[in-house]
């Protein structure tokens, strides 16, 4: 059997879990949004009929003020919209057990209304929130156990109560937001009442056979976070108190350690759930960047966990548990943690989908049917938006032939891979080599074609995905023999000196910088290099895991100034869950970012820049080009003009800041219709 201890069956003594997979929760906005629900059964219903063991969803908050205007489950109407999701998944496989999971945001919520054991604003939350009086917090537990009573209604065989992340039940934990001195306040003892009487009541008010799972922050990243005598004391009471499962997280929202990214190592806060999995007899989950089945089945076999979460995994590919269960492990798209169409789009409240998969979340909309009349088709360049059209238009039926003028395929990802912590952009290129000769697609390497090939061999559509040209601004002595282009830097074939300056402060400049002043190993592909680089301390587990703990920064071997022509903070368009991770991290090592600059000019004294109407020399070796990029559409102009059916995708229709997100998700929808 592959993967003996992911797919070994787990007796919860009312039920039994098919598996030790679980797809762990992720709000979408499928949640709230018209229509919203029917497409979410679809969503959840495709993973389960093909092999995961457990589902968890989504939050769903127990009131109105937590509800952040979102969805709630608080009354009979809304138990029967789930219901469309319960059935949906049972249908797809009767043995898939799904929960719910109950989340109340409290000091995190977007509504004034937001409640919290003290008024004290959460350093990433909109609002103050109002102090709960003792009725209020009455009402809060009675709202949980209400909640949880309305999901065994709507057919969900558990819940999933999340007490971390910096929302309510954790607020009342720490000591930090919770500067009460009644009874819910003060003492540990006493700051664990409301957690603990949620869960009892929520248990009697279910019984005994329904899944109970209670989310705990077993290192929460905060100084003066919880300590560890702290968090393996609540795991212990919440066991006598009948929980099913305890769920391990490790953060919460407003922590200044990554804990998500794709910088982070796979599999890097497992251990923490195997030293807390010593502590209890109930079953143990854990998660965060567990991508791959061998990942997951290592974390088994070392016995640090008894259940493996994995939720941008399954958004990545819903086949994932079924490649794993039939040795296909190749054929994965792997989740590479960017997460610019998930967990971007969730916190930025937009519908969250897969940067590498644009299906996810959008089930209903976006298939990939026979095609009843196949075509012969070329798509030239072999980026991210030939590679998935190609990929897509093969899998339907069509004759698909593929020219890419380089040695490989993956465009720009080739040049991402290149960057420290993003080594996982690699796997998207494994997988659609892998695709390619599973979809039979005769790929051209090292072949420029040009309109006269493409013409004369007969295709009934080009597809053209020729990406981009870097844009080269005008800046008076841009030929200068210390100008280099990003491209020739991060291929190694321009040399850098001990002075740089990077003109153009988007994701592209963050990656050169980091390129450049990085030394030694990357700390993505080794754990202790990560805790110490972020200041974890994994051994000791201090409060938080980093209270007294100071990051060991490497500097930079360069002295590198991050310039931009905007008025904006220096980075403040990167994303909303990396963002503050690469500025962090610049900064450390001692980037000079600045903005507001004018370029007057490279000559051998360096870069002429003006700030603040001040004229100022920046006498540097090396001037890095990092100021956009220009489309490539030479070919589909010829191709247009001479009566070839042709269409623009991915960087050569639009050049925006190398848009992979917006590039895969073009090529598949057209893919889809051809």
């Amino acid at each position: 059997m592959n993967y003996p201890k992911l797919l070994e069956p787990l007796d919860l003594g009312h039920t039994t879990l098919k598996n030790r997979s679980i797809m762990g929760s992720m709000h979408t906005g499928l949640e709230e949004m018209e229509g919203g629900f029917e497409r979410m059964a679809a969503y959840f219903a495709e993973r389960a009929a093909n092999g995961i063991g457990m589902i968890i969803t989504g939050g769903i908050a127990p009131n109105f003020e937590s509800s952040r205007g979102g969805a709630t489950m608080s009354n009979d109407e809304e138990a029967a919209q789930h219901r469309l999701v319960t059935e949906a998944v049972h249908s797809a496989d009767p043995d898939v057990k799904i929960c719910m999971q109950i989340l109340h945001p409290g000091p995190l919520a977007y509504t004034p209304d937001a409640v919290a054991p003290s008024a004290v604003k959460s350093r990433i939350g909109r609002y103050v929130p109002a102090e709960l009086d003792a009725a209020g917090i009455q009402k809060q537990i009675d709202d949980h156990v209400r909640c949880a009573v309305m999901a065994r209604k709507a057919g969900y065989d558990g819940v999933e109560i999340i007490g971390s992340a910096g929302y309510l039940i954790s607020s009342f934990l720490v000591e930090k937001t919770n500067l009460r001195e009644d009874e819910y306040g003060g003492s540990y003892e006493n700051r664990m009442r409301f957690a603990l009487e949620i869960v009892e009541q929520t248990r009697a008010a279910v019984g005994d056979d329904f899944i109970l799972i209670f989310r705990i922050a077993a290192m929460d990243m905060l100084q003066g976070g919880m300590s560890w005598d702290e968090i393996v004391t609540l795991a212990q009471r919440l066991e006598q108190l009948g929980v099913s499962i305890i769920s391990t997280h490790f953060t919460w929202h407003e922590s200044a350690v990554p804990t998500i990214a794709t910088m982070v190592p796979r599999a890097a806060f497992t251990g923490v759930t195997g030293r807390l999995r010593k502590e209890v007899n109930v079953p143990v989950i854990t998660s965060n960047r567990i991508n791959m089945p061998d990942v997951a089945e290592e974390v088994l076999e070392r016995g640090e966990a008894d259940l493996v979460s994995m939720a941008r995994t399954l958004l990545a590919d819903p086949e994932f548990m079924r490649k794993a269960i039939e040795g296909r492990e190749d054929e994965i798209n792997t989740c590479i943690a960017c997460n610019q169409a998930c967990l971007d789009h969730t916190f930025g409240g937009k519908l969250t989908s897969c940067l590498v998969n644009p299906r996810a979340c959008h089930e209903t909309k976006l298939n990939y049917l026979p095609t009843k009349s196949p075509k012969k088709l070329a798509v030239v360049g072999a980026g991210p938006a030939g590679l998935a059209y190609a990929v897509t238009a093969a899998q339907r039926g069509h004759d698909v032939t593929l020219f890419e003028a380089s040695g490989e395929i993956g465009g720009q990802f080739n040049l991402a891979k290149q960057i420290p912590g993003k080594e996982e952009f690699n796997e998207t290129i494994r997988y659609f080599n892998r695709m390619i000769e599973v979809h039979g697609i005769d790929l051209r390497l090292n072949m420029r074609a040009d309109a006269k090939l493409l013409k004369d061999a007969g295709f009934d559509r080009v597809i053209i995905s020729t990406g981009i040209t870097p844009r080269v601004p005008d800046i008076a002595g841009i030929d200068h023999p210390k100008v280099a282009g990003y491209i020739d830097v991060i291929q190694g074939k321009k040399s850098v000196g001990d002075r740089v300056a990077v003109v153009g402060a988007g994701g592209i400049g963050f990656d050169v910088c980091e390129l450049i002043s990085h030394s030694g190993p990357s700390s993505a592909l080794d754990r202790d290099l990560f805790a110490a680089e972020w200041g974890v301390d994994f051994e000791n587990h201090p409060r938080g895991g980093v209270t007294g703990v100071e990051p060991q920064v490497t500097p930079s071997p360069r002295e590198i100034f991050l310039l931009q022509r905007k008025e904006t903070s220096v980075g403040s368009g990167l994303g909303k869950t990396t963002g503050w991770t690469h500025r962090i991290t610049l900064n450390r090592r001692g980037i000079k970012m600045m903005k507001a600059v004018e370029y007057e000019r490279i000559d051998d004294a360096g870069l002429h820049i003006v700030r603040d109407g001040m004229p100022e020399v920046l006498e540097v070796d090396t001037v890095i080009i990092c100021a956009g990029q220009e489309p490539l559409r030479g070919l589909y102009d010829e191709l247009v003009a001479q009566d070839v059916p042709a269409d623009l995708i991915g960087g050569a229709f639009e050049a925006a800041e190398l848009d992979a997100k917006a590039a895969i998700k073009q090529a598949s929808y057209l893919a889809a219709e051809v």
